[in-house]
């Protein structure tokens, strides 16, 4: 008999029981909460899915009994409407060059600091760490000031500015601290090959830190997109971000839930795609140097 047929067959049958029950009852718990966590995207995209005297007059679960409610009309609607679809366009322009620069600046300084020696680089890295305690709230006020004095307020530009700005304090630090994992025999390998720092930076460090840089974009990606704080400060009012149109939409025609449901759907599952996209990386990058 094996050890763990011994350990089975030591314990008694309530004791069995229990640990089952418990096994089960774990499970149902985290499907409910599963379930209850989806429940406002699902009504969500149910109301979008709904003509607006139907969300008007029952609730969305309504349309589980009478399924003839569904309709593409509001996606209809939200195609005409060029103040959503502009901000859609507004959205990506702002979010992809703020992630992408992040990822590129912060990988080059969290190598830096990680295995290259330059006067200082102790102090310098606890520069960058001291900055990851400054809030959002309290720059606001002077980079307003500051952008509009060298002519980048309320522009496509400073929007992507302040993001980078205040990405890379994490973006260095996370990078910086998985890069550093890297045994350093694979990289003194290299280097007795010839391979210099650029050729060690991009045919070593980075495949091996891909789930690190993975999980930053991710997190970049996500910040940048569901941002509506900066944007309403710093974005062109003519052509802002969905977070912000989407607002002024609720603020100057509350009624139109038939534009407003399927837009914030929209605005919703983008981000939820990407995330899904890179489940594995993420996890990976999470998890990275939890267990050695």
């Amino acid at each position: 008999m094996t050890v763990v047929g011994v350990v089975k067959a030591k314990q008694s049958l309530p004791a069995r029981i229990a640990a089952r029950a418990g096994g089960g009852a774990l499970r149902v718990f985290l499907i409910l909460v599963g379930l209850f966590w989806l429940m406002p995207t699902v009504g969500l995209l149910l109301s979008s899915l709904r003509s607006p005297s139907d969300i008007a007059s029952t609730g969305w679960w309504k349309i589980f009994s009478e399924p003839s409610q569904l309709t593409f009309h509001n996606y209809s609607n939200l195609l005409d409407n060029s103040t959503i679809t502009d901000s859609l366009l507004s959205t990506v322009v702002i979010t992809v060059p703020a992630t992408v620069l992040v990822v590129v600046i912060g990988s080059f300084a969290g190598y830096a600091f990680a295995w290259m020696d330059f006067p200082g680089r102790d102090w310098w890295f606890m520069v960058v760490v001291s900055l990851l305690v400054v809030p959002v709230q309290v720059a606001l006020v002077p980079v307003a000031k500051l952008f509009g004095e060298i002519g980048i307020f309320e522009t496509t530009v400073g929007v992507i500015t302040f993001h980078v700005a205040f990405g890379l304090p994490f973006a260095i630090f996370l990078l910086r601290n998985f890069f550093a994992e890297i045994p350093r025999e694979l990289l003194e390998a290299a280097r007795l090959d010839g391979a210099g720092e650029i050729r060690l930076f991009t045919r070593v460090v980075l495949p091996l830190g891909g789930p690190a840089i993975a999980s930053l974009g991710i997190f970049q990606f996500l910040w940048v997109w569901n941002d509506m704080l900066v944007a309403l400060i710093f974005a062109d009012s003519k052509h802002p971000p969905i977070t912000v149109a989407l607002q002024q939409q609720v603020r100057q025609f509350g009624n139109n839930i038939d534009v407003l449901a399927p837009g914030a759907f929209v605005s919703m599952v983008i981000p939820l795609a990407v995330f899904f996209a890179f489940q594995r990386q993420f996890v990976s990058g999470v998890m990275a140097g939890a267990v050695k």
